[in-house]
């Protein structure tokens, strides 16, 4: 890893080194990897130790030892002092610290991915493109905050040409902080919507902490903006430069002409762009799959790419598990869209499920960090799935309460042959998917909660 040699690190992380029986050849060495799980640690690796909720990492320090790491950065003296250490008073301040003096040597062009809704899908998309011209580090699975985006960083080598970056936060000052380490040279984001409000409290305070990035481009870096939302369309320049904007609509740069949707097996896009026209096949389901491919495809102009090469990156692109995933089980097809969920990102997901002209179940749950609409938010999704003629209708979860009360009322209203139930919590609704017969053979089943509900278990029961 290029200058990762332990005096840089002791000086980049502003700690003091101790090398083992004062050997100095250990400083001429370059550190081959950076972790902070003690199972990763490699021979000649950086082992950071740091206090987690259940497991303090200094317990591992005579494990990595025995590895044969290059050092470890720590908050306190190792008790059997077997290898070289780093003494600091925070590790994961040490761990961002080292992160930004890291990528302050690298080459490699960075791209970050930020928004509310669909920044995972955007990023797989775009690291598929740009992977048709050049060799590509991505973020993977949920890296994406002040702890993963550094190791993320950490994960570049010297032959990696671009890195796609996902770069997710929850209140103000935290996208600073992160643009600070990943200095990005072309930053898409996907959308404004209604997330983390219990900290950024409405809309303009999602734009103003996510727009934080701005500060932190690369000199001449272009900024790739969904033109179709309300808050990014009013950004006319960022850092003195027009920005690209992307959308379903022809006011923007690059932009969907014709769209043909085939449910769970993908759509076909006409794109209209600055280069002309490319038809690209969209291999994962849902509508909302269209801005994530028209966004790679201006992240692919950007950076050089023919339509031929955009085209294929887009077809090429793969499902991740928890994401729109189908699943076909033995007497149902599961959409796994459980990994989380806001109320935008919800509205999508219904009306993914509503194209099928099977039997249509949406078993929902909590939306998280809603602030003080999260009653109000709750509500408007159980309008929305009897709107979209859902045919069962399953929420679990304390919030998830006013989605099936405002459900109920908007069906009695309407008159709707949906049926609602509702289940305390997870473990009351597998208990009930086991026990009682609440589901049919060929139902279509959307599965979709936060994070933090464990649909996943869920899930786990249906495709079992």
């Amino acid at each position: 890893m290029k200058n990762l040699y332990l005096k840089n690190i002791a000086k980049a992380v502003d700690g003091k080194l101790f090398l083992k029986d004062n050997n100095e050849e250990a400083t001429r060495k370059e550190a081959v990897s950076v972790v902070i799980d003690s199972r990763l640690a490699q021979k000649d690796g950086i082992f950071i130790a740091t206090k987690g909720e259940r497991v303090d990492g200094h317990s591992f320090i005579p494990d990595v030892f025995d590895i044969g790491v290059l050092g470890v950065i720590c908050e306190k003296e190792p008790e059997a002092k077997n290898g070289n250490y780093i003494l600091v008073e925070d590790s994961f301040i040490a761990l961002k610290k080292l992160a930004k003096y890291y990528k302050d040597q690298l080459c490699t062009k960075t791209v970050g991915i930020i928004g509310s809704v669909g920044k995972t899908s955007t990023k797989e998309m775009t690291a598929s493109v740009l992977a048709q011209k050049y060799k590509v580090l991505k973020t993977e699975g949920n890296l994406n905050n002040e702890v993963g985006v550094p190791l993320t960083v950490l994960r570049i080598r010297d032959d990696h040409e671009a890195a796609v970056i996902e770069m997710g936060i929850s209140d103000f000052g935290e996208m600073s902080r992160l643009g600070e380490i990943v200095r990005p040279d072309c930053v898409i984001m996907t959308n404004i919507g209604p997330c983390h409000l219990e900290s950024l409290k409405d809309l303009d305070g999602v734009l103003k902490a996510k727009t934080e990035v701005f500060d932190h481009m690369k000199e001449g870096g272009i900024a790739i903006l969904n033109g179709d939302d309300e808050k990014l369309s009013s950004i006319n320049l960022v850092n003195g430069i027009e920005p690209v904007f992307y959308g379903r609509s022809d006011k923007n740069d690059i932009y969907a002409e014709e769209i043909d949707d085939h449910f769970l097996e993908g759509i076909d896009i006409k794109i209209g762009s600055l280069i002309g026209e490319m038809y690209a096949h969209v291999p994962l389901p849902g509508i909302h799959m269209v801005d994530n491919a028209l966004a790679a495809a201006a992240c692919g102009i950007v950076f050089g790419l023919d339509r031929d090469e955009i085209t294929a990156g887009i077809k090429n692109v793969r499902g991740i598990k928890g994401r729109s995933n189908p699943i076909a089980a033995k007497d149902y097809l599961v959409v796994d869209d459980c990994y989380n969920a806001n109320p935008r990102s919800m509205k999508a997901a219904l009306d993914l499920l509503s194209k099928t002209e099977k039997r249509k179940v949406a078993i929902l749950g909590d939306m998280f960090e809603l602030g003080e609409d999260s009653d109000r938010l709750h509500g408007e999704i159980g309008e929305y799935a009897i709107d979209k003629k859902i045919d069962l209708l399953i929420t679990a979860g304390k919030s998830s309460l006013k989605m099936y009360e405002a459900g109920s009322l908007r069906k009695d209203k309407n008159g709707a042959d949906t049926e609602i139930r509702y289940y305390t919590d997870s473990d009351e609704l597998k208990k009930a998917l086991e026990t009682e017969d609440i589901l049919k053979k060929g139902d279509v089943i959307l599965v979709k909660a936060s994070h933090g509900m464990h649909f996943e278990n869920i899930v786990n029961t249906l495709t079992e």
